[in-house]
């Protein structure tokens, strides 16, 4: 009947003859088959596994066996704090930036401070959360039960691996992974009132009609200006760097080094340069300008040097200025480009010196340094050089100190507009955009959690797969969902929040780094608008990956939903409710799977795509998905089927959720691996539905009540199962066996009590 592993194995008789299926043992031990489960790397993220062991006959009367497995993992509670942790650093310096705005008219003052008193309320309430977090100390995930604490609204419901692995008597083995975990939404905040995907328009329309005292940005602005700051506060210690390392190598009198810091002096200064050619930072000066005591710009004088003079730079061209900005008269729109463009001009200076230098020290050609026109006057700086040449460091010195002032002006000047444009955001109906703030931070850390899980599971099992590894760098992963509520009820908001904070998954990237130590945690860096999950690899797999990962090349996902609701209060919804935003999630998400579709035919190698095209028929695939989403049709379980299928041909990421990850989702996981055995694995067709219910059965899943459900942590042998008494599958079929359904599950709740 099979190996039994470690311990009593709880046998069940198995007989072809008599249709029967085997459990051939139950076990705790996290072993697999090929023992790569073992790896401390995986044992880092994953704990507490469950393991089932079965045998199935085959069609042509072999024996096939499956083992299943379902662990936790403690980054239900690691991410959330790394990414509250992150919170709390962002809002913290933005709300520095707003008291460092200068000096404001008394409305905008007024409403400065009142946002600045809830902004710091809110950082205490993330302070308070994150101490809340740090004292747990025992289960390594949510249960459903706790799904309404508010200390613990970051954290994802029940977030689990559930692994199934085939060993197969014809075909190798193979790993099928799915991720179960329950929709990410704001349960303590409630649905009265909609989920973030209703909230957020609703929110983004009043705004756009607001009144005078606020100045309407779009959220694209907004994102902008985050956007522009955070790489403001990237970028200028990063040239502050390179400029010392350039004056280093300069009194060192070492040409190649020279070249080398000037090269990279070059390439951060003109992406700083290049930060602000948006018309967005002219237009918040402006009105900056116009909300400064009389409407007067009170700045310092622009610093004071020759680069003008000597390194004359045609100024970039004027864009519009913003329609619902007053323009002053008294206004000099032209100062801000002089000051944007003696950044520019500075460098290109500090490249003729570098190069005449070069050139007198018979070093060979000059850099070409990265300059933006590539054009540089000899006259320029020829007066300049008449000292011996130790005094490299003399001659570049006051080039690189007023490089430095004038990124010191830019920076100032940018920073207060653009910390002028997050102020309209807030200030505007002030503790309705915080609440959605902190709503929206509540869903996209249980969405990050699961897909951090996800990422490094899928890692590391196609670690030594080229295809995988050159696809991942190439064209991204594609992670889909496939989400089972309901549009009915509470259960519309729980579908709002979570296409939100799926689609805000498209933020965030990766980066692999090797580890060194045996921390192999992974780490989250950036802001809200653009997270860079850290994951670390201990050195022997990390010096199995490809170049471009190695060398820090960010990873990207493509998060894709599609929802059905499966269970009776959907029949509700498609009989006398609205199933519209189903059909709008699941239409702009196809969109999206189709989109990276045509980017993964077009980008990988033409010799993989043969390759892969022989073995998949992606694009019949993709056809049925869409004509299945086009049809409407009530409970269409096939958009479910094909939308996972597709995923796991493309090498992609697979979550299943419901309310809470628990019924629902255990009747899809169990489904979709029945249905991988028939399909892939030959598993007789006659044995198919057994097959199903030895996975569902009491014996293999464990009494699933209250006092028996896994997330108590206790088990008892003589209670009934409370998890389907028939399988919920049936009512996939037809919505009408859902009276005989109820019925029957009456009498067994009544039998039980009698």
């Amino acid at each position: 009947m099979g190996e039994i592993e470690d311990g009593e194995a709880d046998h069940i008789t198995a007989d072809v003859q008599g249709q029967k299926c085997a459990l051939v043992c139950e076990c705790t031990a996290p072993e697999s088959v090929n023992g790569k489960d073992n790896l401390p790397f995986l044992k880092a993220v994953l704990k507490n596994p469950v393991c089932k062991l079965y045998r199935f006959p085959t069609s042509d009367n072999k024996w096939m066996r499956i083992r299943e497995q379902m662990s936790e993992s403690i980054l239900s509670f690691h991410i959330p704090k790394e990414l509250i942790s992150l919170h709390i650093k962002e809002d913290l310096c933005r709300n520095q930036e707003l008291k460092e705005l200068g000096e404001l008219s008394p409305h905008w003052d007024n409403l400065r401070k009142n946002v600045l008193t809830h902004c710091d309320q809110m950082v205490n309430m993330y302070q308070d959360i994150l101490t809340e977090l740090s004292k747990e100390t025992g289960s390594s995930f949510k249960s459903s039960s706790s799904k309404g604490e508010k200390t613990l609204e970051f954290v994802p419901v029940n977030l689990h691996l559930q692994r199934m692995h085939v060993h197969s008597p014809h075909l190798k083995d193979a790993l099928y992974d799915v991720i179960t975990v329950g929709a990410p939404a704001a349960h303590f905040q409630g649905f009265k009132n909609g989920g973030l995907r209703k909230l957020l328009h609703r929110f983004e329309m009043e705004r756009r009609n607001t009144g005078y005292q606020f100045i309407y940005y779009s959220p694209e602005n907004t994102a902008k200006a985050k956007e522009v700051l955070s790489n403001i506060n990237q970028l200028q210690p990063l040239i502050a760097t390179h400029a010392d390392l350039l004056l280093n190598s300069a009194s060192q009198h070492s040409p190649d080094s020279l070249k080398n810091s000037l090269k990279m002096l070059s390439e951060k200064t003109e992406l700083f340069v290049h930060a602000f050619k948006d018309q967005l930072v002219r237009s918040a000066l402006l009105a900056l300008y116009t909300a400064r005591p009389g409407g007067v710009l009170k700045k310092p004088p622009s610093p004071k040097n020759s680069t003008e003079e000597s390194c004359p730079q045609d100024p970039p061209p004027l864009m519009k200025r913003q329609d619902s900005i007053p323009h002053h008269s008294d206004y000099d729109e032209e100062e801000w480009d002089r000051v944007w463009a003696s950044v520019g001009k500075s460098l290109n200076c500090i490249i003729a010196m570098v190069d005449k230098l070069i050139e007198r020290d018979g070093g060979g050609e000059g850099s070409d340094g990265g300059s933006k026109d590539g054009e540089k006057d000899p006259s320029l700086v020829d007066p300049i050089i008449t000292h011996p040449r130790e005094d490299w460091y003399e001659q570049l010195y006051p080039l690189i100190l007023t490089l430095k002032d004038c990124m010191g002006e830019v920076v100032n000047r940018a920073k207060q507009s653009l910390t002028f444009v997050l102020l309209q955001e807030l200030a505007y109906s002030l503790p309705q955009c915080l609440m959605l703030t902190l709503r929206r931070d509540i869903v996209f850390s249980q969405a990050l959690a699961g897909l951090v899980c996800g990422f490094i599971i899928k890692l590391h099992t196609s670690l030594h797969d080229p295809g995988f590894l050159q696809q991942l760098h190439t064209v991204g992963l594609i992670v889909q969902y496939e989400g089972l509520l309901s549009t009915y009820s509470d259960e519309i908001g729980m579908l709002e929040d979570m296409a939100v904070g799926i689609s805000d998954l498209k933020k965030v990237a990766f980066k692999i780094i090797e580890a060194k130590s045996n921390d192999v945690l992974p780490v989250i860096t950036g802001r809200r608008e653009h997270y860079v999950v850290e994951v670390k690899l201990p050195a022997r797999m990390f010096e199995a990956l490809p170049l471009q990962i190695k060398e820090g090349q960010l990873l990207h996902v493509c998060p894709v939903l599609f929802n059905v609701g499966i269970n009776e209060q959907q029949t509700l919804a498609e009989r006398f409710g609205d199933v519209s935003l189903q059909e709008s999630i699941n239409q702009e998400n196809f969109e999206l799977l189709k989109e990276y579709y045509m980017t993964f035919m077009e980008k990988m190698p033409p010799d993989y795509i043969s390759h892969f095209q022989e073995q998949n028929d992606l694009k019949g695939l993709l056809e049925n998905l869409h004509q299945n989403i086009q049809a409407k049709k009530r409970k269409n379980v096939e958009i479910m089927w094909l939308a996972a299928t597709i995923c796991r041909k493309l090498n992609g990421i697979r979550f299943t959720c419901c309310k809470s990850a628990k019924d629902r989702t255990s009747m899809s996981v169990t489904l979709e691996q029945c249905s991988i055995l028939r399909d892939e694995h030959q598993l007789h067709k006659d044995f198919f539905i057994r097959a199903l219910d030895c996975m569902r059965s009491r014996q293999t899943q464990g009494a699933l009540n209250e006092s028996d459900d896994p997330e108590t942590g206790c088990l008892t042998d003589n209670k009934p199962t409370s998890r389907h008494f028939y399988p919920v599958a049936l009512l996939l079929v037809s919505s009408h066996l859902l009276v005989v359904w109820l019925i029957l599950s009456l009498a067994l709740l009544l039998a039980k009590y009698q």
